[in-house]
């Protein structure tokens, strides 16, 4: 079973992506749909299997390398975090499938565009099963390579090819990090294989190694380096700046990256690797430190951002932003479970948008929107859904696993908790302030778009809307129901066993009331204040924004991150670049090169064209001069 779960989203893959134009477009889209929904099916039986039995199992499929002490093999291994996620990727990916049927039905490419999301899919079941850190990398990288094809998809698109090469070369760096941390893993424990690193660990917390001139613990460096790695997959502060470019592909991409897939590996990898990291308190004090900035960070630009996919896109940034810190004070079920929550509602929101964007013609700037709630009531309540659960509005499934976050970081009693708990009550309030005003200006007061009528905006067909309803089921009942599962006191013990380590058990203490109603209390608040500011009295805030704009233009221009790298990184590489093309490349090269010679031939073919003159007595005379010529070399001899 499991050996289907994981290569029937590769064969999908392949027959649409080798066999398109053979089997026609709709069959394609049938095929890699079928595929990916029984891989769905079937991780639904192994978690339930996971549930109920404890089961636990490391398929070998075969060996991959094997030189001296470096082996390495492909192999399948199921326990609690990865049944987790086998069921998080393949839900949602079956669900983006079914969906860009509709979506992309215009589209002429759709068989590639199905071959890429199947391929996605199977690189991301693929890290998720490995059991060590070079199938894991192989399964990182893959996913890698399919958002660079996906984000690029429409590869007629300038900002489209730009967006692709962005995250591609912004994930290499991260990616660096974490190739250095494996190599620095296999020097230590001259292993790769993830039980043999995780039981060696207590044997050398004491090893010291020398790195760019500093003396650093090898746990530390061995966290830090991998973690590196998670920042740059995962769009975290400083390594971001791919994600909301990332937008540029079509929307079911979009879904597909931000709610199941990659940007969730990197949490995967902190979690996975936890019990590396529970020995490294630097590491995880780094982790907590990026983490609440980057939740911080992300939801205060989406303030003020028009682009509706771009606000959902930072909204991933900032909900990342607190997966991290869960990890950073140790709750690394917490962070599971908020990752398995987010999945539904911000898949459901992605979609959503894409809804509302096929619906006003691939208008995407939620100023030209307004007043189709009535036009578009399935996709207007879906995502109210959505929204709700992703402010974590009391008794959705947000309300469970962010706050979750926010009080187990209050409880874990360090200056970094305190810290990143009330940080992410802030955020809370910030998220809930910039989803509202993306429900009220596409969906509410006066209709802003010139270009279409109203009376012509309709819903989205029925197979862009089944994955909705199903995605706002989850965004409903998956904090309820698995609670207790994935963080309650005895029992997510008992369901994570050996997947997660636990150095110290998380406090079994319960928050001060009036920090426990703070949340819930500012997010069931901000909805009257919001609807008043954005549609009651919109020019309030049009005054506030006059009246504060440096601020505003800060916000608007992502605190600069983009101008900064492109003073410090883009434009020396561009002059260093232009500067090797113009005087290394054509100067010397070419120029004593291909060039040289050339010219060198040319010239010498224009002189001996002067011999051609059709003269036999010069003829006969260059014939005389080169029979003496021969003569006098034969004599010498």
């Amino acid at each position: 079973m499991e050996y289907i779960v994981i290569f029937l989203p590769l064969l999908g893959a392949f027959l649409s992506g080798f066999f398109g134009k053979i089997i026609g477009s709709r069959n394609s889209e049938i095929l890699t749909s079928l595929f990916v929904s029984i891989s769905a099916i079937l991780s639904f039986v192994i978690f339930y299997n996971v549930i109920t039995q404890n089961y636990e199992n490391n398929l070998f499929i075969a060996s991959w390398i094997n030189s001296g002490m470096f082996i390495a093999n492909w192999s399948i291994k199921i326990d609690a975090l990865s049944s987790l996620m086998l069921v998080v990727v393949n839900l949602i990916s079956a669900l983006v499938h079914i969906y860009s049927i509709g979506y992309m039905s215009h589209d002429p490419h759709k068989t590639r565009f199905m071959s890429y999301l199947s391929l996605f899919t199977f690189s991301m079941l693929a890290l998720v099963t490995s059991d060590n850190f070079i199938q894991l990398f192989f399964g990182w990288e893959g996913v890698g390579l399919c958002s660079y094809f996906l984000i690029g998809f429409w590869f007629k698109k300038d900002s489209a090819n730009v967006a692709a090469i962005k995250a591609f070369l912004v994930n290499r760096v991260g990616d660096f990090g974490f190739a250095l941390g494996i190599f620095l893993i296999f020097y230590i424990f001259g292993t790769v294989n993830f039980n043999e690193v995780f039981q060696s660990t207590p044997k050398i917390l004491d090893r010291e190694l020398i790195f760019l001139g500093i003396n650093f613990n090898a746990i530390d460096l061995i966290c830090i380096l991998l973690f590196i790695g998670a920042m740059g997959k995962s769009a975290q502060i400083i390594l971001h700046t791919w994600l909301p470019d990332a937008m540029e592909g079509p929307t079911p991409v979009s879904a597909l990256i931000h709610a199941a897939t990659m940007v969730t590996a990197g949490v995967f990898l902190v979690v996975r690797c936890s019990p590396l990291f529970e020995y490294s308190e630097i590491a995880l004090t780094l982790i907590t430190i990026i983490g609440m900035t980057t939740a911080f960070f992300a939801a205060s630009v989406a303030l003020v951002q028009n682009d509706i996919k771009k606000i959902i896109a930072y909204s991933t940034c900032s909900q990342l932003g607190y997966m991290f810190f869960a990890t950073g004070v140790g709750a690394y079920n917490v962070a599971m479970f908020h990752l398995f929550t987010h999945a539904f509602f911000k898949a459901l929101l992605f979609l959503g948008a894409g809804s509302v964007i096929h619906s006003f013609k691939d208008e995407q700037d939620i100023t030209q929107m307004g007043g189709v709630w009535k036009s578009l009531p399935y996709t207007w309540i879906l995502m109210l859904i959505g929204t709700l659960a992703l402010t974590g509005f009391p008794f959705l499934s947000g309300f469970y696993s962010k706050d979750a976050i926010i009080e187990f970081a209050y409880l874990k009693g360090t200056s970094s908790g305190y810290w990143a708990a009330f940080i992410g009550i802030t955020t809370a309030l910030l998220t809930s302030i910039y989803s509202w005003r993306l429900i009220f200006k596409t969906f509410h007061g006066s209709y802003n778009n010139k270009k279409i009528k109203i009376e012509a905006m309709h819903d989205s067909p029925i197979v862009m809307l089944i994955p909705l309803i199903i995605l706002s089921i989850g965004a409903i009942f998956a904090g309820i129901l698995f609670k207790e599962l994935f963080i309650g006191t005895e029992s997510s013990y008992l369901f994570w066993r050996d997947s997660i380590k636990f150095l110290t058990p998380l406090s079994t203490a319960h928050p001060p009331l009036w920090f426990i109603y703070s949340t819930p209390l500012l997010v069931t608040i901000s909805i009257p204040l919001a609807y008043y500011f954005f549609i009651k009295k919109h020019h309030l805030l049009d005054q506030l924004v006059e009246g504060n704009k440096p601020l505003y233009t800060f916000l608007k221009n992502k605190w600069y991150f983009d101008e900064l790298y492109n003073c410090i990184f883009v434009y020396p590489a561009m002059r260093f670049g232009k500067f090797l093309w113009k005087k290394i490349d054509e100067n010397i090269i070419d120029k004593f090169g291909p060039d040289g010679i050339s010219n060198l031939i040319k010239r010498f073919s224009i002189k001996a064209v002067k011999f051609q003159s059709g003269f036999i007595y010069q003829y006969a005379f260059v014939m005389l001069i080169g029979f003496s010529i021969l003569l006098t070399l034969l004599i010498i001899k």
